[in-house]
Formats: C-alpha cells, sequence, structure tokens
C-alpha cells in the first residue's frame, strides 16, 4: 500500500526539487501559531442572533480593529467600522446616504479602503501567504496583493494611489469593501465547532444549516435535537412526530411545511376530526410573530394528533426493548380511562386538558388506519424532501456524537455516570457497554439507520429515538423525558427531569480527569466542552467547572431559556495564547447594530491560559502535516536517494 502510495506522489512531485520545497513549506508551517477555534452550541434556530456571533467571531473582530485603531479612532468610529466589517452591504447602503457630494464619498472610501487593507494584513499575519490568498474575493486577489505588500512606496506611491482611485471611479469599492469584509470575518476564526442543537424551538434552523454548509471549516457534535431530525429523516415514525409536536409547540409549523416542503394537510384534517381547543396545548408565541385566533386553534388541534400519535409510537419500541428500561413510560396502559386518573410509582393522579379520542383503552399502543396514513404520508414526504435530504446529508458528514480536537473532548451532552463517579453500562445484543464504548456503539447505530432508511423497526432505527430520550443516552441523560406529565398533570413535581450523575460530579476535577483519560486525551492540558443544559449564570452558576476541565457553553442562545439564564448564550475562542469564555447579552436585531453600533458581547474571562503559545506542529492539523512530511521524506528516499 505504502509503494502505492508513493508512486501516484511521484506524479504530483516529479522532482526531487519539488519535493524538498514542499518538506520547506509544511516544516515552516508546523511552526506557525495555531488557529483560532471558536466553540458555539445550542443554536436552536435563532438564526439572527447565531448569524451576528459568526460574523462578529465572538469579539474577534472588534478587538482586531481595537488593536490597530484604537489610538486614532473615537470608541463610535470603532463600532461603525465594526458594523462595517460584520454586514458590509447594509452598512455601506446607510453611509452612502449620509454623503453630501460625491467627492466626501470618495475621500471616505480612499480613507476605508486603507483601513480595511490594514485590518486584513492584521488578521491574517499569522497564516501564510497561501492561505490568505485562498480567503480574499477572487476578482481583486491581484489588487489586494499589491496594497497588502507594498514595496519602494517612494517609488510606488502614485502607483497605489492609482489602483484605489480607479477602484473608485469605475463604480467597484463596495464590492471590495464587502469582499474585504467576508475575508476579514473568515481570517478572524480558522475553524469552528458546532457543539449541538442546531434544531428545534427557534424559528430558522434551515438558515443556519445553509451557512454552515458554506463555511469554509467546520465540524458538528450532534444534540440531541439533531439526532432527532436525523432519525424522523431515517424512517423513524416515533422521531418524525416529536420534530412535529416540537414544531407544533414553538409555532414553528412553517418549518416543516414552507421551508421543507412537507404538507400537513393530512394531519390537520385528521386533528379538526378528533380534536377541540386545549389549553395545554395552544402554541408557544413568538414575540414577533402574530397569529389569527383560527390559526391558533388550527395549531393547537395538530398538537394534540400528533403528540397522541408520539405517544402511541413510543409503546412498541419499549416492549420490543426490554433492555431500554423504559416499561415506566408505557403510560397509556396506566390511564384508568372512566375516572380520568393516572397511576405512576405507586401514586395516582388526576388528569387535566385530556385529549384521548383517539386511544382504545383495550390497546391504548394501536393507531387509528388514519392515523397510520398520515404518518406514512408524512414519512414519504420527509424523506423526498431535496433541501431536508442536503441538510440532513451534511449534519452526517461533518457530525459525530463527539470529537477529540487539538488535545480537547467536544461532546453535547454527558458520558453517563453513576454516583460514584463510575461509567455506567448499557447492555445492548447481550454485551456491556460504557464510556466512550458505549458512544461509539450509539453513534455505528445512528449511522447504520440514516443509510438504510428502509429499516424502519429496527435496533438502530430504535436507538436513535433512545438516544433522544434514553436513560443512558449520552444526548439525553435524564431519567426520564416527562412530557406527558407536562401536559396532562398538574402537580409539577410529575415534570421533574432527574438528570444523570454527570451533571453534579462534572464540577469535580478528578472526575474530568477520569473521563479525559477514557478518550486518551491528556488529563493535565485537556478540557470538556460541554452545551445541552442552560447555565443559570442569574443565579450565580459558572461554566468554568472543575478547575477549568469542564467548559460548558450552552448560556442560551434559545429565546425560551434566556429568562432562566439571564444571558444570550456562551461561546469560546481558542487561540495560540489560550481560551477565553464569551458571555453574551440578548441580541435585539441586525438593524440595531447597524444603526446604534451595539453589540452583543458581555465579557470574556480567561479559562487557561497556554505557557507557551501553541503552534500548528500542536494541533489536529499538524500531526497530518507531520505525517505528510514523512511521506515526502519516504518518496525522496525512494525516488532519489538509492
Amino acid at each position: 500500500m505504502k509503494a502505492q502510495l508513493l508512486d501516484l506522489l511521484v506524479k504530483q512531485y516529479d522532482s526531487e526539487e519539488k519535493i524538498i520545497t514542499e518538506i520547506i513549506n509544511l516544516e515552516a508551517i508546523l511552526n506557525l501559531p495555531k488557529g483560532t477555534e471558536h466553540f458555539v452550541s445550542d443554536l436552536h434556530g435563532e438564526f439572527q442572533a447565531f448569524q451576528h456571533v459568526l460574523r462578529n467571531g465572538s469579539g474577534n473582530v472588534k478587538e482586531k480593529i481595537r488593536d490597530l485603531f484604537q489610538d486614532i479612532l473615537l470608541e463610535k468610529e470603532i463600532n461603525e467600522f465594526a458594523a462595517l466589517v460584520y454586514y458590509p452591504e447594509e452598512k455601506l447602503t446607510l453611509i452612502k446616504n449620509q454623503f453630501d457630494n460625491k467627492q466626501e464619498l470618495n475621500q471616505w472610501y480612499i480613507v476605508t479602503i486603507e483601513r480595511m487593507i490594514r485590518l486584513i494584513s492584521h488578521a491574517s499575519s499569522k497564516y501564510t501567504r497561501s492561505k490568505l490568498r485562498k480567503a480574499l474575493p477572487s476578482q481583486f486577489v491581484f489588487i489586494i496583493e499589491e496594497l497588502l505588500y507594498k514595496t519602494n512606496q517612494m517609488n510606488k506611491e502614485q502607483y497605489y494611489k492609482e489602483i484605489v482611485d480607479q477602484i473608485i471611479s469605475l463604480g467597484q469599492a463596495d464590492k471590495l469593501l464587502t469582499g474585504l469584509a467576508y475575508t476579514t470575518q473568515r481570517l478572524v476564526v480558522d475553524h469552528l465547532h458546532v457543539v449541538g442543537d442546531i434544531y428545534d424551538r427557534g424559528p430558522e434552523p434551515d438558515k443556519i444549516m445553509d451557512t454552515l454548509i458554506h463555511y469554509h471549516s467546520l465540524d458538528i457534535q450532534w444534540g440531541n435535537h439533531d439526532v432527532l431530525w436525523i432519525g424522523a429523516y431515517s424512517g423513524s415514525l416515533v422521531c418524525l412526530a416529536n420534530i412535529i409536536r416540537i414544531c407544533a409547540r414553538y409555532d414553528n409549523l412553517d418549518i416543516i411545511e414552507d421551508v421543507y416542503g412537507i404538507n400537513l394537510r393530512p394531519l390537520l384534517t385528521l386533528a379538526e376530526k378528533y380534536y377541540e381547543d386545549n389549553p395545554a396545548f395552544r402554541p408557544k408565541m413568538h414575540s414577533d410573530k402574530k397569529l389569527s385566533d383560527h390559526e391558533k386553534l388550527q395549531i393547537t388541534k395538530i398538537h394534540q394528533a400528533i403528540a397522541m400519535i408520539q405517544f402511541k409510537l413510543e409503546m412498541p419500541i419499549i416492549k420490543r426493548r426490554p433492555n431500554f428500561n423504559m416499561s415506566e413510560r408505557l403510560l397509556l396502559e396506566k390511564i384508568d380511562y372512566e375516572k380520568n386518573e393516572i397511576t405512576l410509582y405507586g401514586k395516582t393522579y388526576a388528569l387535566e386538558n385530556t385529549c384521548f379520542a383517539t386511544v382504545n383503552p383495550e390497546h391504548p399502543e394501536q393507531l387509528l388506519e388514519e392515523e397510520k396514513q398520515v404518518m406514512e404520508k408524512l414519512l414519504f414526504a420527509v424523506q423526498h424532501s431535496e433541501k431536508l435530504a442536503r441538510h440532513m446529508n451534511f449534519l452526517m458528514k461533518k457530525g459525530s456524537l463527539y470529537l477529540k480536537y487539538n488535545g480537547n473532548l467536544l461532546m453535547h451532552g454527558c458520558i453517563p455516570l453513576d454516583e460514584e463517579g463510575n461509567m455506567e453500562k448499557m447492555t445492548i445484543e447481550n454485551k456491556a457497554y460504557s464510556g466512550r464504548e458505549l458512544l461509539d456503539v450509539f453513534e455505528q447505530n445512528l449511522r447504520h439507520a440514516f443509510a438504510h432508511p428502509e429499516e424502519t423497526d429496527d435496533l438502530a432505527t430504535d436507538m436513535v429515538w433512545y438516544l433522544w430520550t434514553g436513560e443512558y443516552s449520552s444526548l439525553f441523560g435524564k431519567r426520564e423525558m416527562t412530557t406527558f406529565e407536562r401536559y396532562f398533570i398538574k402537580d409539577k413535581a410529575t415534570h421533574k427531569e432527574k438528570k444523570n450523575p454527570y451533571y453534579h460530579l462534572r464540577e469535580q476535577e478528578e472526575v474530568c480527569r477520569k473521563i479525559l483519560a477514557e478518550f486518551d486525551l491528556d488529563p493535565d492540558t485537556g478540557h470538556i466542552i460541554n452545551g445541552h443544559t442552560p447555565v443559570k449564570e442569574i443565579d450565580g452558576e459558572n461554566p468554568i467547572k472543575a478547575n477549568g476541565k469542564m467548559i460548558v457553553i450552552d448560556g442560551g442562545f434559545s429565546k425560551a431559556y434566556q429568562s432562566t439564564t439571564g444571558i444570550a448564550g456562551y461561546t469560546l475562542l481558542y487561540n495560540s495564547y489560550g481560551m477565553q469564555l464569551v458571555a453574551h447579552k440578548h441580541f435585539n436585531s441586525k438593524d440595531d447594530v447597524l444603526l446604534n453600533g451595539t453589540d452583543v458581547l458581555s465579557i470574556k474571562r480567561l479559562v487557561d491560559k497556554e505557557l507557551k503559545r501553541k503552534k500548528v506542529r500542536e494541533t489536529n492539523i499538524g500531526e497530518k502535516i507531520i505525517q505528510e512530511i514523512e511521506i515526502l521524506n519516504s518518496l525522496r528516499e525512494h525516488r532519489y536517494m538509492n
């Protein structure tokens, strides 16, 4: 195999000089500072807030601007310039309307182009010229490189001035500034990590997916909500019922119908036949969205219809998978339908706001023929949605349950633990798994289900649903999901979902070190980077735990969480100097940024400072480059030194 590889490389490197040049280039790259990693989590469809954080690099853009211009620009001017970098097209329109004549505008162009070039130079200082060239707008590469790498300025002063004058006179200044702005955004972040939950709750997960598809370098660690959508596309009817129920609950059914083209009319017809208004199933409204009473009633009916289908679909899985240990969730069998009561864990509760018109008390898991037909039509539409297929394939291509990257462990949820901090075992097909091995088995099943969507009731497909709701799921991490209780039981004690011990044990450094070792990472230098559970900063909770070994970055992009967290999300930056955690204020709107220069950054907190500046050599990319160098040296010996 090695000989075949060397023979292939001979075609690319057909002389010793070419091999030596590439080795010199790669060895030099190993000694550059590592690029900046940007970590985000729990985006939950909040595209506008996510887009802003992505465009400003969690404050990295403004930090670069301040580095360069704090002595010559006022704070208001820094904010104006930053807004131009974030939203160049919109900001240019506003700025141009402020000038009374063309001469003043042209002078502004000259000054601003020069500042943008300086910013690009500063932001690209740790990259090779080749890497910078790839980031530049293609139509202006030659021009920008001339302005970036000025030489003999005494002799070429008029040459450089003429370049800028011609850009302006030919009407290309807006295009150049826009290209430079997007190049700056790309340069301040070398690689993006999305630590789970792109989908559900918020209104625009599809726009987040489209943005990620076109992003220059990223990976995704699946969240429980992402896996639910993957499961639906893979043929799991219960996952499909869940995503529609959640969209109905948060008034986001247009994602299903308008964005992904899935016809909900058959479901509405069923819902209007069997269900009435019900306060427990009215949608949670967006503040900026107005619905008529008729529309609210339709959503309320759909919400009930799909929730009851979901509860029915769960039961056969629970019965055929005893190793899931979920028999207590056979809830429709625990109801006394005459008394309208349910008995849970030996205690009886009255039920309210019930909607059991389609339930056969003798066989409560049975779907009506109409319900079966509706779900078959919905599944067919889901699996034939071109846009959803594109998004789900991208999630699978870029995603994983966990990732080891530059010495850190990235994962959305948890490693299931017992109260003593030992890794919990789950038996799957007569074999017990725990820790990393358990997560690997979960991922294998998820990938199998996705590759075989025709197998709708096999173990792999059932396992995807388990990842959403199972006790030992690394993505759920709770004893049980109390969706039914929240709808129908007034006593809030039944709503409580007991978390896996991981969520309090992760405060302990020794537990985190043990988990890092489980994944073959250095406990002395590694960190666990977690999403999934909102950090209640309003109550004094610290997102940096276990003496810095654990960093939790779900601070609540989702507006549904912000009243309890007190913030609008955490993000994390990791550059060659160390790690910084960034807390964000509530994002009002893009217009607020454009008109008032406001930003959503709150506080940067130092997590960990490198004792010496980290180089590319010490990263995952560095490992690959070192392997390339070894192969090139082998090629040189094989071809030219024998």
